[in-house]
């Protein structure tokens, strides 16, 4: 039985990717949409939108700061007291724990998620099938096979979808961008990406009570049961592999956004990761971690070799340009150097540093863009189809680690490693009774 169950697994995979690739929509009785007219219709540049936001942690209230022009007509958090602290300065919104019943709203135009990414694909398959615009805090999913299904269904609704990697947004990488696009670093074929920052060692606590107040039920989601422990509620689930992907999954959309923005780099070819638990906590994920990605040649472009380096793994060269974390590109002509806020270039003797025209137009900010698509005015820049390219590469980091820190040799149409079938665990989780996407 379970091999045959397996096998289903390996089915729906492949049948979800066959389709994404031929451009065939899954069939409309099982992803709803709305109308064509209501999907296609604009909204006046001054009226404004309704918008939810699902999930009011940190995240979760930054996004509500930055939506806050908006209507907000419903906020829905599975902690009672967190739900009674931010309604309190929206008292016209209404309050849900179960973002079931927010979807079922009537006049919605957009749904902010910003849920735990245990919770991310339940909730965006959700509003996408109802045919709702969604902005979701990355990463997009806590494994391939939901992000899958995920980008499945945002394909058949055809709605504006956002990835919550705002620094996307900012001057300083679309600078970078126009630098690397220009030619400026010559051919790229190696790219080097570290951070300082590590998984926080967490201890379990004996017999732990539910806080009152959280529906921890609904708090699980999809999750095959656990009893509850402070140690991964609220912040800290993260650090467990049943609820998040460690430091990688979290920071992967924002530091190779830029590679893979300007060097146009979509699926790797091989993922090898390695990786050290050296701290005591209770939690299985390593604080050290190097991961090596191999991409194809892009048309003129060369194959590209990136490496993530995180905590004590990182070559001691590093040091020499003085940061803790950063992206470091380099071609034949030189290198470029760059973090969330600064940049800067290291052209091979003799050259001079051009003047680079810019190229890739300001953003008017990550949110306004997702509201201005919903309004039918452009299109986002990091929508799902981007955002997901992020998200699978940090994902297939950690399955590589997971399945025995060997090297994956990735076949994207199928989405299965065909050299390891001991990472077909880790590519997709079994959801518990009475979940499914």
């Amino acid at each position: 039985m379970e091999r045959t169950e397996r096998q289903r697994a390996v089915d729906r995979r492949r049948f979800l990717q066959s389709a994404l690739a031929a451009g065939t929509a899954i069939p409309a009785a099982q992803l709803l949409t709305r109308s064509a007219a209501a999907a296609t219709q604009k909204k006046s540049p001054n009226e404004r939108l309704n918008l939810a936001v699902i999930g009011l942690g940190p995240r979760g209230l930054d996004n509500l700061r930055e939506v806050s022009s908006q209507n907000i007509v419903a906020l829905c958090d599975v902690d009672a007291k967190r739900l009674e602290a931010t309604t309190a300065k929206h008292p016209d919104s209404k309050r849900f724990d179960d973002f079931r019943r927010v979807l079922d709203l009537k006049g919605l135009d957009g749904v902010v998620v910003a849920t735990p990414d245990h919770n991310h694909a339940i909730v965006v398959v959700s509003a996408l099938k109802r045919g709702l615009p969604v902005y979701s805090e990355k990463p997009l999913t806590k494994t391939v096979h939901e992000l899958r299904t995920l980008l499945a269904a945002a394909a058949t609704a055809k709605v504006p979808t956002q990835t919550g990697n705002q620094i996307h947004a900012g001057q300083n990488y679309r600078r970078a961008v126009d630098i690397v696009r220009a030619g400026v670093l010559g051919p790229i074929g190696r790219v080097y990406i570290w951070q300082k920052s590590s998984v926080k060692p967490m201890k379990l606590t004996k017999n732990a009570h539910v806080p009152a107040g959280l529906n921890y039920d609904l708090w699980l989601g999809p999750v095959a049961y656990r009893p509850f422990d402070p140690a991964f509620s609220h912040f800290d689930w993260r650090y467990w592999w049943d609820f998040g992907g460690g430091h990688l999954a979290d920071f992967c959309c924002h530091y190779m956004d830029v590679p893979f923005w300007s060097l146009d780099l979509k699926h790797p070819e091989t993922v090898h990761a390695w990786g050290k638990k050296t701290h005591d906590g209770d939690n299985a994920m390593p604080d050290a971690m190097r991961v090596e990605y191999k991409f194809p040649a892009r048309g003129q472009q060369p194959p590209v070799h990136l490496t993530w380096y995180q905590g004590k793994y990182k070559p001691e060269w590093i040091d020499v340009y003085g940061k803790t974390s950063a992206i470091l590109f380099e071609g034949e002509n030189g290198r470029l150097l760059l973090d969330y806020r600064t940049r800067k270039l290291f052209l091979e003797p003799g050259l001079e540093e051009p003047k680079v025209p810019q190229v890739t137009p300001n953003s008017p900010g990550h949110h306004e863009e997702w509201f201005q698509a919903i309004r039918g005015e452009g299109q986002t820049s990091s929508p799902f189809e981007y955002g997901g390219l992020l998200t699978e590469a940090g994902l297939l980091g950690n399955v590589s680690y997971r399945a025995g820190q060997k090297e994956l040799v990735w076949d994207a149409t199928a989405a299965r490693a065909t050299n390891c079938p001991e990472a077909d665990q880790f590519l997709e989780v079994p959801y518990r009774t009475g979940w499914n996407l």
